[in-house]
């Protein structure tokens, strides 16, 4: 994948960005909404082997790219052939309530309502209300809370939202980018 919208571009992830993921999948601060506060601890080459069995069939990580700088990272999973379940993170605080995301995510979203997605969903932690308000803003409905569901790394309960979306909800908010 290699989408382009004004000075935005996301694209696969390739061998010589596992470092800089590697960077961001360490950074507590990055990851603390997933459930990892200390980071993943994981190393460059823990992630190639990861990357080298993406596919468009299954799992496609991709990086972020704003004016040719590397600012986070985005994914998607194929269910049953035509269910995505997609995930974004904007790693570099600097480029972060911007409005980058709701973008970058309307540029996944419609490539993949182009390649036929029929449901794409996502969850989200229930504090992460930034991030509900943006997919909300995109079309996605909230589909349940699944309160106490989890634990992150510190042994701290966490709640999460779900999120689905169907082709004829969605708004695509790629002429918003003012940046």
């Amino acid at each position: 994948m290699n989408l382009k919208y004004k000075d935005l571009c996301i694209r696969n992830v390739e061998v010589g960005d596992c470092e800089q993921l590697a960077k961001w999948w360490n950074d507590g601060k990055v990851m603390a909404h997933a459930g990892f506060p200390n980071g993943l601890g994981t190393s460059a080459a823990e992630i190639e082997q990861k990357i080298a069995t993406d596919s468009d069939d299954t799992i496609r990580r991709l990086i972020i790219e704003y004016k040719d700088v590397p600012i986070g990272e985005t994914h998607f999973s194929v269910y049953e052939g035509a269910k995505y379940r997609i995930g974004i993170k904007i790693c570099e605080e600097s480029y972060q309530e911007k409005g980058l995301g709701r973008v970058i995510l309307s540029m996944l979203i419609e490539e993949l309502f182009d390649r036929g997605a029929k449901l794409i969903f996502l969850d989200t932690n229930l504090n992460n209300t930034r991030a509900q308000h943006v997919y909300e803003m995109l079309g996605f409905k909230k589909k349940g809370i699944r309160r106490d569901s989890w634990r992150n790394q510190l042994g701290e309960l966490q709640s999460s939202v779900d999120y689905e979306m169907v082709y004829e909800d969605f708004h695509n908010m790629k002429k918003t980018l003012s940046v």
